[in-house]
C-alpha cells in the first residue's frame, strides 16, 4: 500500500498515512490527531524499491 502525506487544515498537523488506493480514491481521510475531515494532500517525493541491484 502506498504512503500519502496529508496536512490537517484545522490543527495543522502533517501525517503520513498508509492507505490502499481505494481508500485514497474515496477521499474520506480524517486527521489522526483531531479527527477533522479537512485534510489536504501534500506533494511528496516517491521512492521505489526493486529486488535487483542497480
Amino acid at each position: 500500500m502506498p504512503n500519502y502525506e496529508y496536512k490537517c487544515l484545522d490543527c495543522g498537523k502533517e501525517s503520513e498515512l498508509n492507505l490502499s488506493m481505494s481508500e485514497h480514491d474515496r477521499g474520506k481521510i480524517t486527521c489522526p490527531a483531531c479527527k477533522s475531515a479537512r485534510m489536504e494532500q501534500l506533494i511528496s517525493a516517491i521512492s521505489a524499491k526493486t529486488s535487483r541491484k542497480s
